[in-house]
């Protein structure tokens, strides 16, 4: 399988840095370029990219390369300030962390709604942590699967366990063995996984 590679074009450093971040998290079978102006990307080979995120203002700077790149192109949008494009997908980068990922994992189901191109045949699908040895499913019990659901949503231990109806120290063991098996301590990281595979909707978190 040919990993997909991503390409990231902003003049801003940091914005670049935790997008790719981001992306590596979301997508880890992807390469990910950093790119600080649209000359850079010009000297690299720029037609071999599977999605290019790039500022508003490179963006509209090259306007004629982009537009016939149009379903691969991602706008990053500054906050209020955002850019009206028609059919052009943005992406607001002055978000919390939870909103970003939810728009991220959004975008991505989106551009990928026949099916992930990258997706293994029989509908096993890379695992979204990169742990080569792990199983598809990782042998989550239906009741961690729950309390794994539940932390997506932005629920506490306590909260958990009056949901379920279950000690608070059951609460914390499920999450023990979901961060063991996993190999994923982050509740960012969780919710990647429980969207990647089906078991919370993008717009559900």
């Amino acid at each position: 399988m040919v990993a997909p590679e991503i390409a990231i074009a902003d003049s801003n450093t940091l914005s670049c840095m935790g997008l790719q971040s981001l992306l590596e998290e979301i997508i880890p079978m992807a390469v990910i370029r950093v790119f600080s102006s649209f000359e850079e990307l010009m000297d690299d080979t720029p037609d071999m990219y599977a999605h290019y995120f790039v500022s508003a203002q490179i963006y509209f700077e090259h306007t004629a390369f982009f537009l016939p790149r149009k379903p691969k192109t991602i706008v990053l949008a500054n906050g209020d300030n955002q850019p009206q494009l028609a059919g052009i997908p943005t992406l607001n980068i002055y978000q919390d962390e939870k909103t970003l990922i939810r728009n991220i994992l959004q975008l991505h189901q989106f551009g990928h709604k026949g099916g992930h191109p990258h997706s293994h045949p029989h509908g096993a699908t890379a695992h979204p942590c990169g742990n080569p040895h792990a199983d598809s499913e990782h042998d989550l019990s239906p009741r961690e699967i729950e309390v794994l659901v539940l932390i997506t949503k932005g629920l506490i231990n306590k909260e958990i366990a009056d949901k379920l109806n279950i000690s608070l120290t059951t609460v914390i063991s499920h999450r023990k063995n979901i961060t063991e098996k996993l190999g994923i301590k982050s509740v960012a990281g969780l919710t990647i996984y429980a969207v990647m595979h089906g078991y919370v909707e993008a717009d559900r978190i």
